[in-house]
């Protein structure tokens, strides 16, 4: 069930036992429940690698039931990446991919990890892993806006970040995380705590706690064994995406750690892509979740 990357930090953080019981509730059918809360959310979030095998976190946006569960192991998206998305060319064709729906009013959500092909006006995934996450630390937020969106503006590539991007990391209470395990198979998650606790360390290097969750792993599991890793940070008020790819490490050392971490994690910005006004969906100001250390 889990690889040797999951399993060497599930032992390491003495949570193996409680990995498998959880571990039992992934399922490669979508059951009854996970097809509704699907077609009820405007914004489901793919991680995949592209075509020089960076990892990169997208979102896809629209109407309720724009994703949809067609049978027991299909689900269908009725809409594609601009070709401004970093991950455009390769949802074009076929790709490993993982999937996150966050209902952050609701402080639901839940992950697949599966297959992805083009299909005439959208996206089929193939399902491999369907399972829900607890909804410790997710903000409450009601959602304000999905809509179509208008121009983005400008798209900025750099290096290393930029003030504006500083600054959007720093006042981010959420974000999404793309990470995949040495085959290649890809899964999309979410981090969520405090104002700040995405850290800004360097232009080209951030740092976030790893707070205690389903035991699984599956993040930390795959940057073990393939530190490529992306990430996905939004400003929610005015719809600004930024996108970063780029190589992350597990830090063990406890002076590293924010009170209530297990960990840290790493990240060396490769690619840093800035996209103005380009989400369609609006949140509004967060209520932090009770759970945050």
């Amino acid at each position: 069930m889990f690889h040797s990357g999951e399993l060497a930090v599930q032992q390491r953080m003495g949570q193996a036992e409680a990995a498998g019981h959880v571990g039992r509730s992934i399922r490669a059918e979508i059951p009854p429940v996970a097809a509704s809360f699907l077609a009820e959310q405007p914004m489901v979030v793919l991680g995949a690698a592209d075509p020089a095998g960076r990892l990169w976190a997208s979102p896809l946006t629209g109407p309720a039931g724009f994703v949809h569960a067609v049978d027991e192991v299909t689900i269908d998206i009725d809409t594609r990446l601009d070709d401004a998305d970093p991950l455009s060319v390769a949802l074009a064709g076929e790709v490993e991919v993982g999937l996150i729906a966050l209902q952050p009013q609701r402080r639901r959500r839940m992950r697949v990890n599966g297959t992805s092909a083009v299909r005439a006006g959208g996206v089929r995934i193939t399902t491999e892993q369907v399972y829900a996450n607890c909804p410790k630390y997710i903000s409450r937020r009601q959602i304000r806006e999905a809509a179509v969106p208008g121009p983005s503006g400008p798209v900025r590539r750099g290096r290393a970040l930029t003030t504006a991007a500083a600054e959007m990391i720093g006042a981010a209470d959420t974000f999404f995380v793309a990470t995949a395990d040495a085959d290649g198979h890809a899964d999309a998650s979410h981090r969520g705590g405090n104002t700040g606790f995405l850290q800004v360390l360097s232009p080209t290097r951030l740092r976030w706690p790893d707070y205690r969750g389903n035991s699984m792993f599956m993040t930390l599991g795959n940057i073990v064994v393939q530190p490529r890793c992306g990430l996905l940070l939004a400003d929610w008020s005015t719809g600004a995406l930024l996108y970063l790819t780029g190589r992350a490490e597990l830090i063990w050392d406890a002076t590293a750690f924010a009170p209530g971490a297990q960990c840290a994690v790493d990240f060396t910005v490769d690619e840093v892509i800035e996209r103005p006004s380009a989400l369609a969906v609006r949140w509004g100001p967060p209520e932090l979740s009770p759970n945050n250390p």
